[in-house]
């Protein structure tokens, strides 16, 4: 689900640490994960759809730590609802100059959720089972807004009426593929 051709941040720059939840909880007899759509007053990735996450606090918070305060702060999820399972592969973000560390972890029903408004427009709760589906994922030419401005191939998962590209469909795929197996 990267972009084609997938530009990574020059070498040796300076990427601050940031952590994701990429949370699953049972519903209805299905598994779901929440995702939040930034809200249009923040610096960087407004109006995107994302997991919900920022940068680490401290030197010494490590990226579970801040995965799960950072959930609380923007979707209300309690920390100790949430039990810890484990990081996936880090994502270098070059639009924003982080490297993103998801966390994925597993809350035993679905969280009461708070969401902060200055932080989150919207609150998306996705069936994990809508992801695996072939037509949900699809793509598009993109002109990529840093230099070097080139055509990019941007894939994307289509679904509940919203697109979900960059970091975050690349999460969910690697989450995806691990489901999978």
């Amino acid at each position: 689900m990267a972009p084609d051709p997938r530009l990574w941040p020059d070498e040796g720059a300076a990427l601050r640490p940031a952590a994701a939840l990429l949370l699953i909880y049972p519903e209805r007899d299905e598994w779901y994960v929440p995702l939040t759509v930034r809200a249009a007053g923040l610096r960087h990735h407004t109006s995107q759809v994302s997991l919900p996450g920022g940068r680490l606090d401290r030197p010494d918070e490590s990226p579970e730590q801040a995965a799960l305060r950072e959930a609380e702060e923007e979707i209300g999820i309690p920390p100790d609802d949430v039990d810890v399972l484990g990081r996936l592969t880090p994502v270098p973000i070059a639009v924003s100059a982080h490297l993103l560390h998801p966390v994925v972890g597993v809350a035993r029903r679905r969280p009461a959720f708070s969401v902060a408004a200055h932080e989150v427009a919207q609150l998306i709760e996705l069936p994990v089972a809508t992801l695996m589906e072939p037509a949900a994922v699809r793509s598009e030419q993109r002109m990529r807004p840093l230099p070097p401005h080139v055509m990019q191939t941007v894939p994307y998962f289509d679904v509940a009426g919203v697109r979900i590209w960059g970091a975050t469909a690349m999460i969910l795929a690697e989450f995806l593929a691990l489901l999978r197996r």
